[in-house]
């Protein structure tokens, strides 16, 4: 069997779709190969910026892992603007579609949220409310989500930093996508882990 029977799914039946589930399954798996092979598209975003948004993510993950933080919030930082190419007025929400399988809850939501919380650098000279995040102040995350902001997106678009490869990064999106989706152990549901880790971070300075 090469081909499923049906051309209207309510004609299928049970050979048809036991044929097909593996190859779903398969399909899935591979997302983490597309997922990163899709940060190059970055490259073609809006200019303006002294480095591009594929520049700007890759150094806000290389930002995330000389502070020493775990890989969820690792990939995290490396993947939250893949949506600008596709989804530029929800690039967040995006993003975090992508992510809320396979990372735990409180870098789902950061990720989801953070164009939000990076208004409060520009929003107020353009005429806007640079504000806008106190709408999340009751989240459990909140303070995660500013501490991200300010750690290791707003402040990636320096030419003269000196960025981990792109490459590096590899090892880490296929760790976190190899994961079983939405399972509970690693999405920890209201649980915060610190975005640095003084420890790891010197671990890795001394490894590099």
């Amino acid at each position: 069997m090469d081909q499923v029977k049906f051309s209207e799914m309510k004609y299928g039946d049970e050979e048809d779709y036991r044929f097909l589930e593996p190859l779903e399954i398969e399909f899935a798996d591979q997302a983490g190969e597309r997922v990163f092979d899709s940060l190059n598209a970055l490259d073609q975003s809006f200019s303006g910026y002294r480095i591009s948004r594929l520049g700007h993510s890759v150094q806000s993950a290389t930002r995330a892992w000389r502070d020493g933080a775990d890989i969820d919030w690792v990939v995290s930082a490396l993947l939250h603007d893949i949506g600008d190419l596709y989804a530029p007025y929800t690039h967040g929400e995006y993003a975090a579609t992508i992510l809320e399988p396979f990372v735990r809850e409180q870098c789902t939501w950061t990720v989801q949220v953070h164009a939000d919380f990076q208004k409060y650098y520009y929003a107020h000279m353009l005429g806007g409310d640079r504000d806008v995040r106190e709408k999340y102040k009751d989240n459990t995350y909140f303070d995660d989500c500013v501490d991200f902001c300010e750690l290791w997106d707003q402040a990636s678009f320096d030419p003269d930093y000196e960025d981990l490869p792109l490459e590096f990064f590899r090892p880490m999106v296929m760790e976190v996508f190899a994961r079983k989706a939405f399972d509970p152990d690693v999405i920890k549901a209201g649980t915060r882990a610190p975005l640095t880790n003084i420890g790891i971070a010197d671990e890795r300075r001394k490894a590099a």
